[in-house]
């Protein structure tokens, strides 16, 4: 079956002078001559995608797009049209964003979130309604690790985080350790899962993982300044935060780790490497 705005692997059917069809005996689709590798034979598979090329007719391409269907990405528009505003997606016809799945008004040179869809025309087109865009059926579960991408920030809910671009994740804005905007990529664990697939995320690590990570973190921090840090369990979380990029409360934790291991003592004014 030959796949709209999805990249698949296909079997080379035949040869023409346009280029080599490929698919089944039932169902074919072109792929122009300038794409076609050399040494590509009958019966070879390659990996393409499907889209529709300036004449509206269905063709494979070995180029890979920014985007795919069921998947949002950062594009920016190339150009501002009666019909709505085209972008820049990585193939050769740009990706029409209509006027109606706009959520804000665009402008030329300028980067926007969006998703890809099949409109009532058979055709693929952009969308700002991203949030309708991903899925809840993610292959992950609590404690795996997963990786995503920003797509939008409420400060009174939380960061929303497309996880691998295509599923629904949701980081806290308590775990933000810096300031995120649209687009940055976040690793993060599976925290919760609810009943409709959604992820909730944590960038910390499993509690016992997260406090060896933090104490390396500190140790490290401490031998890069010298052998002497100036925090302590007095500093403000402000500051452990610049320096350390961790909560107070994290930081606590790894100092503790530390101190039991004896590989730090405390100062006054700060922490200092035990000299053995």
């Amino acid at each position: 079956m030959i796949l709209l705005g999805e990249r698949q692997i296909l079997k080379v059917v035949r040869f023409a002078t346009i280029g080599a069809y490929l698919g089944d005996e039932d169902d074919q689709v072109l792929l122009p001559k300038k794409y076609v590798p050399s040494t590509l034979c009958i019966d070879d598979e390659i990996d393409v995608f499907i889209y529709r090329d300036s004449k509206d007719r269905l063709v494979a391409t070995t180029e890979k797009p920014k985007l795919t269907l069921g998947t949002i990405a950062l594009l920016k528009v190339s150009q501002i049209t009666d019909i709505g505003a085209f972008m820049d997606w990585g193939l050769e016809k740009d990706l029409l964003l209509p006027f109606r799945e706009q959520t804000i008004k665009v402008e030329e040179g300028n980067e926007y979130m969006v998703g890809l869809y099949i409109d009532k025309s058979d055709r693929l087109c952009a969308t700002m309604h991203t949030y309708e865009i991903l899925s809840g059926e993610s292959p992950y579960d609590v404690d795996d690790m997963v990786e995503g991408m920003i797509y939008s920030i409420k400060k009174d809910v939380g960061i929303f985080v497309a996880v691998d671009r295509r599923y629904h994740g949701m980081l806290p804005i308590s775990e933000a350790l810096r300031i995120y905007k649209r687009g940055d990529m976040i690793k993060a664990r599976v925290v919760e899962k609810d009943e409709e697939g959604k992820l909730k995320l944590s960038l910390r690590l499993k509690p016992l993982e997260q406090i060896d990570k933090d104490s390396y973190t500190i140790l490290k921090e401490i031998e890069k300044q010298g052998g002497f840090l100036a925090l302590n369990d007095s500093s403000e979380p402000d500051e452990i935060r610049k320096q350390l990029s961790m909560s107070k409360k994290s930081f606590k934790k790894g100092l503790g780790r530390l101190l039991r291991e004896e590989k730090v003592e405390l100062k006054e004014d700060g922490i200092s490497l035990k000299k053995l």
